[in-house]
């Protein structure tokens, strides 16, 4: 009943072994992601956990692989600075609401009014975000520092030196990665190829001198910078209304280079653990620790305050609901999106709605287990897919591999050498780029390039579902002016008595102008047929434009006759009087886009 590949069959080995190298890359990239949202990671990996197993059990789109993803990752990370944790997760389930609601009542067909250009631009603008997203990685000595043009505290890094032998481990490491995985299928596919890469750079750095950056490194220094940036942000909170304005940004820099001692780190911890413990809460994961190791999450209701008389939460419950649509809407799009992608390239058809249902109950349960916001995710899809999964097995089994991992192995990932990873993802992002897209310069019209370029580039300057947004407007408008071009009216007969004008295109709001401009009311004979049979009144705009016509037509003392006009132009024009010759037989039947008739 699930099965939607006919080209090629599931395979259970091969769905597992493909969901277990899709698990090694999705838990370095929902750990970097809980950084770049602000949170601990545990719950990214919680998060990726609930919304990977039921999108993958109850989804519309076998071998997609969901998690905490890194475009739902960045909205939120001025949000939770403003309103704290507990708000977040209520966000988080009500984004998942939005969800239901919005496969409940098949919505997801819209996907479908996606342009072409607008999907290649999607593609590359995205496949560009997870290539710059491993750069980060090419740093160290993380610290927080003050962002005077934003007002907050924030994060920075120091580039490795091009020559350093952490550089040259790294860079080599991800060439071996990157080798392996282009030219491993070629001899054998008995295991995915990324999988082997991972294990071979993990055994090198494990069993030779070699050093190389490790995962439970990139948690515990993670862990650390977000617990620093608490500590400083709770020092400049305690003096800054002391402060004068002058001094506001000197202070806030001052602050920020003092970095806490470890010994801080621990008592601030210690005192977060001993308030958790007075309101019966779970401890949280040492910030000098870097293991994933956890425990089976609890329920937990977000704790909001829903007094609507108090400006502040009233505020705060409304930000939530505008953050929630935001989430909501790019995790949509960019599931959508990446489920149109897989169609095309396995040349099969998911069914969105039922996707959609699915991952906004993934993500009310992940909400409610305090577990991070998510949808899929294109760079694991694919590498699944190129591991040769293909049946639901492969999305079941990357969830209960991750949870496996977090309860009873956490250090077979804790080993794995970050520059592995990057390789895997650098491999991920050349399969993903269109290249073919390149080739279409000259080849296809201009503005279908200049669409394609837009939305690559606001994908990766903003945000996934403006970039969607804007070049489906663009798209529509370029579509609108191009149609507006085509109307033509012709005169096929003309005497003394009357006159017969024959319309050929789409009479709507972008054409009416040419439309009005084909008549002169002035010369015309007494009687004047206007034939539709070839045309179309769209909307309300053409509508208005055909009874602005019969109104010059009656002034100027001449009777008009419209023929073939859709039954429901014909109710429209009841301003016209008796001008529309209706026809039972030859009349057409179309719908226009006009609230009268709603």
């Amino acid at each position: 009943m699930f099965e939607l590949f006919n080209k090629r069959p599931t395979n259970l080995k091969d769905d597992i072994l493909s969901g277990l190298t899709a698990v090694l890359t999705l838990i370095p990239e929902a750990v970097a992601f809980t950084f770049v949202a602000g949170i601990d990671p545990m719950m990214g990996l919680y998060g990726s956990f609930f919304i990977g197993f039921i999108t993958a059990a109850f989804g519309g789109r076998p071998a997609m692989i969901s998690g905490a993803a890194g475009s739902m990752a960045v909205v939120t990370t001025a949000f939770i600075i403003m309103f704290g944790l507990e708000y977040l997760l209520a966000a988080v389930v009500l984004t998942g609401v939005l969800q239901v609601l919005f496969g409940a009542f098949k919505m997801g067909k819209f996907i479908r009014l996606l342009p072409h250009p607008v999907m290649l631009g999607f593609v590359n603008g995205l496949a560009i975000v997870i290539g710059m997203a491993q750069f980060g990685q090419f740093k160290t000595n993380t610290r927080v520092v003050y962002d005077d043009k934003h007002d907050m505290f924030t994060y920075a890094g120091d580039w490795l030196a091009l020559t350093s032998p952490a550089m040259l481990t790294m860079m080599g490491l991800i060439v071996l990665t990157m080798a392996i995985v282009h030219f491993l299928p070629k001899f054998t596919k008995a295991i995915p190829a990324p999988l082997a890469a991972i294990a071979v750079c993990t055994l090198l750095v494990t069993f030779t001198p070699l050093e190389s950056k490790l995962v439970s490194e990139v948690v515990k220094g993670q862990r650390l910078s977000m617990t620093e940036k608490e500590i400083i942000t709770a020092k400049f909170d305690a003096v800054k209304d002391a402060t004068a304005h002058g001094e506001f940004v000197k202070t806030a820099h001052a602050t920020a280079a003092a970095r806490p001692t470890d010994a801080e780190i621990q008592a601030h911890w210690e005192a977060k653990e001993l308030a958790k413990v007075e309101k019966g809460e779970k401890e949280s994961t040492d910030p000098l620790d870097g293991s994933l190791k956890g425990a089976l999450p609890n329920f937990h209701f977000p704790e909001i305050s829903w007094d609507l008389s108090d400006p502040d939460s009233r505020n705060a419950l409304i930000t939530v609901f505008i953050l929630a649509l935001i989430l909501s809407s790019v995790g949509l799009i960019e599931t959508l999106m990446t489920m149109s992608l897989i169609d095309e390239i396995t040349e099969t058809r998911g069914q969105g709605n039922r996707e959609s249902v699915a991952q906004g109950t993934g993500n009310i349960v992940s909400g409610l287990f305090g577990g991070m916001c998510g949808c899929a995710m294109i760079g694991q899809s694919m590498i699944c897919l190129n591991s040769g999964g293909r049946g639901r097995a492969s999305g079941i089994s990357t969830a209960i591999f991750m949870l496996i991992f977090i309860l009873f192995a956490p250090q077979l990932i804790e080993m794995i050498p970050v520059a592995s990873l990057i390789g895997v993802m650098f491999m991920v992002v050349i399969a993903t780029f269109e290249w073919s897209s390149l080739r279409l310069f000259g080849r296809i019209p201009k503005y279908e390039i200049f669409i394609i370029i837009v939305v690559s580039a606001i994908t990766v300057l903003l945000d996934l579902a403006v970039a969607v947004g804007i070049g489906i407007i663009i798209s529509a408008l370029i579509y609108a002016w191009n149609s507006a071009k085509e109307i033509r009216i012709k005169i096929t007969e003309d005497t003394k008595e009357k006159k017969t004008y024959n319309v050929t295109g789409n009479v709507f709001f972008g054409s009416i102008t040419s439309f009005k401009e084909g008549f002169d009311p002035s010369k015309d004979p007494k009687d004047v047929y206007i034939d539709f049979a070839e045309s179309k009144v769209c909307d309300h705009s053409g509508i208005e434009a055909v009874h602005g016509l019969s109104e010059r037509y009656k002034a100027a003392g001449k009777t008009l006759h419209l023929r073939h006009l859709s039954p429901e132009c014909a109710l429209l024009l009841q301003k016209a009087g008796d001008i529309v010759e209706v026809n039972i037989l030859e009349d057409p039947k179309y719908h226009v886009a006009d609230d009268a008739l709603a």
